[in-house]
Formats: C-alpha cells, structure tokens, sequence
C-alpha cells in the first residue's frame, strides 16, 4: 500500500508517500511544497488542490493520511489551516482515495511515545525507524511521513486503532498540581491502583 501524508498548512504544506509493503516501510517521496510567495490566499488554495492532485496522479497512492488542524487561539489561522486541509481532502476524493485524519498528539504519541514531542523529535525517531540520514529543510516534510507513518501503524494493527477509540481523553491541566490529579482520579478511576 502507498500512503500519502500530508502536513496541511498555507504557508508550508508538508508531503510524503510510503510504501508500506514489504517488510519494513519505505519512503518514495518526502518533500514541501512552499506556498509562501503565492499572496492571494485563493491562489494558495488552488495550488494545494492541484498539486495533490498531481501527487496522485504521479504515485497513484492507495490512501490519504492528513494531520486534523489543532485548536489554537488565533481562530483566522485554524480557519486557513482548515482550508488547507479540506482541500487536499477533497483532491484525494476526486480520485478515490480512502482518507484517515489523526490529531496531532496521536501522531506525536505514536512516532515517539511522547504525545507532546516537538517537530525536531518527531524528526529524529522517524530518521531511526526509516533510516534515512538526509534532514529536510523544512520539518513540515517529516511532520507528513509521520502521519503517513502513523497511519501504516494504524492499519497495520487494528487493535492499536481501538485503543485509540477507547482511550480515555486526559483531563485539563488545572491551575492546582492537586486539583488536577482529582480531576484525573475521578474521571479515570480504572487507571488508578
């Protein structure tokens, strides 16, 4: 299976393609595509749906795997970076591609082992796991074959996706290191020992 992965944004948008068959996954292709000189944000649009279009023309990849936008304060960015998204969502489907979305701390959490790692991280174990030696100019790249990645790992291990489902979600950090940890011992109790 050939899955794309993408790091959607509107100023870098990150891709790759990896092969999952075979023993160990390889990559095809990793790369940006760097939409910061294109001013009319309309044209960056279109040029994100083009050129997804264009990577499946090219590889014939089996799967999307996309990174869903994360909650930030600045609301006009996540509206973009959602822009961005549905469009490469929307290309895939043009062609047929079956889809998967994954939160950026499943990722994290999946390539590392720490949902909170940073993009740096992320990029080491990756270059562990696949070795491959050359570091991309822009981490937005290794941040898509992490979701490609994860989604290889997703697939591959059906049990690892319902565990995922199942999981119960961390409760909000409180100003109180005690208040939080109540929190948590209330709405986990089956975690406690």
């Amino acid at each position: 299976m050939l899955i794309l992965g993408i790091d959607p944004g509107t100023r870098i948008l990150g891709y790759s393609i990896l092969d999952t068959d075979g023993p160990k996954p390889q990559i095809v292709v990793m790369d940006v595509l760097y939409l910061k000189k294109i001013a009319d944000f309309t044209l960056r649009i279109r040029h994100i749906f083009d050129s997804t279009l264009r990577l499946i023309d090219s590889f014939h990849p089996d799967h999307l795997a996309i990174e869903a936008p994360f909650f930030g304060k600045n609301v006009q960015s996540m509206l973009k970076l959602g822009r961005a998204q549905g469009v490469a969502i929307a290309a895939a489907m043009s062609r047929d591609l079956s889809v998967s979305e994954y939160e950026p701390a499943t990722i994290k959490q999946l390539v590392t082992g720490n949902g909170n790692a940073s993009k740096e991280q992320v990029a080491a174990m990756l270059r562990s796991i696949l070795g491959f030696s050359d570091q991309p100019r822009y981490l937005d790249a290794t941040d898509a074959l992490a979701v490609a990645y994860t989604c290889h790992m997703q697939l591959s291990n059906p049990m690892a996706q319902l565990r995922e489902q199942l999981a119960p979600r961390p409760a909000k950090r409180a100003k109180s290191g005690k208040k939080a940890w109540g929190e948590f011992v209330s709405q986990n109790p089956d975690l406690v020992i």
